[in-house]
């Protein structure tokens, strides 16, 4: 299914008994192939979704809220439309459920299926609230270059490294990363941290590479994948990580990470803009 088929920027009906059917689902081959990913995918990882407005009844009719975290494999053949993911979320909210283990096993069972592979679940109750971890990207500041910027469509020549020099190992992110729904037009701002090791890549082409986005259509975990793909071809690291964390919008944020060597999953610490 294509995004204009979906929800999103259509009106809509809100309804607060869970309901299944609400999820739509995008193929990711259609952008991967529009930046050329190969059918072996270069890369592995996964999408981090939290949500920030779960809320459901118990069986004596009193409202339970959590927060909620998903972990979407890179390798699903689809993703979830984030409006219908919130239109789904929001089903919950007039129906009884006997435990928070059951209103789990319900949206892994229907994210699952959507997604087409095992999407991860995680549900923070309000107990736990105080384990949630804030912090901000590690890593050089791409951000403290001063620099002119005119080029807002991503434009991978802005890239470049020092292939014939000796490989460096460097993390690097910025704040500046914004791109638009593909769909309503609506801004999604973010902050990216790349990882890699290989020929130094020039910092001032990453940042202008990294604004070029600006005026961009595209879902996060698309964008995120070109930023991976067009890094891979002009600078041809060793080895590379890009990970994004976007602020949220209805509720939802979402936070894609893609690699081609052994690192641990991101730790889903939130940034202080989200």
């Amino acid at each position: 299914m294509t995004p204009e088929q979906s929800p999103l920027g259509k009106p809509v009906h809100y309804t607060e008994q869970y309901d299944a059917s609400l999820l739509f689902p995008i193929d990711r081959k259609r952008a991967r192939d529009a930046i050329g990913v190969p059918a072996r995918l270069p890369f592995f990882g996964t999408d981090v979704w939290n949500a920030y407005e779960l809320s459901w009844l118990n069986q004596r009719g009193k409202p339970q809220i959590a927060v909620a975290t998903f972990f979407v494999p890179a390798d699903s053949p689809n993703i979830v439309e984030s409006k219908s993911f919130k239109l789904y979320l929001g089903s919950f909210a007039q129906t009884r459920f006997d435990s928070i283990d059951d209103v789990r096993a319900a949206i892994k069972r229907d994210v699952s299926a959507i997604c087409g592979a095992t999407v991860s679940v995680q549900l923070t109750p309000p107990m736990d609230f105080g384990k949630l971890v804030m912090e901000e990207f590690e890593g050089l500041s791409l951000d403290r270059l001063d620099l002119d910027c005119d080029v807002y469509a991503p434009d991978a020549s802005l890239l470049s490294a020092a292939k014939d020099e000796v490989p460096v190992e460097e993390t690097l992110f910025s704040n500046l990363l914004k791109s638009n729904c593909p769909v309503t037009g609506q801004p999604d701002w973010g902050s990216v941290q790349i990882r890699y090791y290989g020929g130094q890549i020039d910092h001032a082409g990453l940042l202008r590479y990294i604004v070029s986005f600006r005026e961009h259509t595209g879902f996060h975990e698309q964008c995120v994948e070109r930023i991976f793909m067009d890094i891979m071809r002009e600078c041809k690291p060793e080895r590379l990580a890009v990970y994004a964390r976007y602020t949220r919008r209805g509720g939802l944020d979402i936070n894609p990470f893609r690699t081609n060597f052994n690192l641990p999953m991101p730790d889903n610490a939130r940034l202080a803009r989200q």
